[in-house]
């Protein structure tokens, strides 16, 4: 299995950090933009699972990694939503694949770990055609290649942040409604840091925790009455894990003085100031490799039905550093717990248990169902 170069996803998780603080693309890269040639066709095709394309997280961090790496390269590239949002089944996501065929794709970035089936499917059909399987797993199939993430490790770096920052009052939020690997181990991991951290400053912190407004990673009234009323009784900061979600959270807290959030996926510090900090993964950086490599006729060699699991020692999992903004947790003392984790020194497990409430010595979880 290749690595990915750690310098270079440094350097662009840095640059991306630094453009979401000032708001801009650090290249002006056009999300926004339809990729395609004159004639509709497009050899990049990206396919959603559920979500909206631009939801400042999962989806639109991987798109970014499909259009900057199209747009240096002078390759069209296409996105392609499936029928019905949020509530696609497999027949849409395969009628969508099938679409991007039609019009050309050569290869499909397809994010999600619900891309299975359908990617499956189409696969086997289409033999010619490279898959990417973003958060999934290898499918034993010669055409598809999978990338996944150490999340345990970005989640239990914002965990120890928030506790060592001072909040003692933790939420947790997550898409899927619990059977999404990825969210789960964000979240085991944000609660293994902060034990961490509790343990270190002998404080006790109480953990709420929750999947229930998450089944289809959108902001929701439902989602966003939820989390207000844990801001009343008192919760400080809430881990947003999982798509617009993420909108719902931040809504509730904007009601709090004093109410913060933590964002997920990509650095979301630049859309508020009640953003203390981002769990991270290198989802540009990796699509734009996994393309790079395809490309560069390095598939077989290099791609095909691997699946490559990416961690802190890739420099793909992490927070953001250039818009660092906590004031007791600092960054050098953050630098050096990430250098623990990338060393081995440190591993937080990605083995989720089934009650997430036991076995803990200074939080005390309590899992809204």
């Amino acid at each position: 299995m290749k690595r990915i170069t750690s310098l270079v996803l440094v350097v662009l998780m840095v640059l991306v950090a630094f453009a979401a603080c000032t708001g801009k693309k650090t290249d002006e890269v056009d999300l926004t933009k339809d990729g395609a040639g004159e004639d509709g066709k497009a050899e990049i095709a990206m396919v959603t699972d559920v979500g909206q394309l631009l939801d400042k997280s999962f989806n639109q961090g991987t798109w970014e990694g499909v259009v900057r790496y199209a747009t240096a390269n002078g390759k069209t590239y296409k996105y392609y939503q499936p029928a019905n949002g949020s509530n696609a089944s497999d027949d849409d996501r395969i009628n969508a694949m099938e679409q991007a065929i039609t019009n050309g794709a050569k290869i499909i970035v397809a994010p999600g770990f619900l891309q299975a089936t359908a990617m499956e499917t189409v696969a086997k059909k289409h033999t010619d055609v490279k898959f990417v399987f973003v958060d999934g797993w290898a499918l034993s199939l010669d055409n598809v290649t999978a990338i996944v993430y150490k999340e345990q490790e970005s989640g239990y770096l914002a965990g120890y942040a928030a506790v060592m920052e001072g909040y003692t009052k933790l939420g947790f939020t997550g898409g899927g409604g619990g059977t999404n690997p990825a969210v789960n181990r964000y979240g085991y991991g944000f609660l293994q840091g902060a034990e961490a951290a509790a343990k270190e400053k002998n404080v006790d912190v109480t953990v709420k925790y929750s999947f229930l407004y998450g089944s289809t990673f959108s902001a929701s009234a439902e989602l966003q009455t939820q989390i207000s009323g844990w801001y009343d009784k008192g919760t400080e900061v809430v881990f947003a894990c999982g798509g617009t979600m993420f909108n719902s959270v931040l809504s509730a807290a904007d009601k709090y003085p004093e109410a913060k959030v933590i964002g997920v996926d990509v650095d979301q510090s630049y859309e508020s100031e009640k953003v203390i900090t981002s769990a991270m993964k290198g989802l540009s950086v990796s699509v734009q490799k996994v393309l790079g490599q395809f490309y560069a006729d390095k598939w077989d060699a290099e791609l095909k039905n691997v699946a490559q699991n990416l961690g802190a020692a890739d420099d793909a999992t992490g927070l953001p550093e250039a818009t660092w903004s906590l004031k007791n947790f600092k960054l050098d003392d953050y630098k050096a717990l990430f250098a623990k984790i990338k060393s081995g020194e440190i591993k937080p497990t990605d083995v989720v248990p089934d009650d997430v409430t036991a076995g803990w010595t200074k939080l005390t979880v309590d899992f809204e169902k």
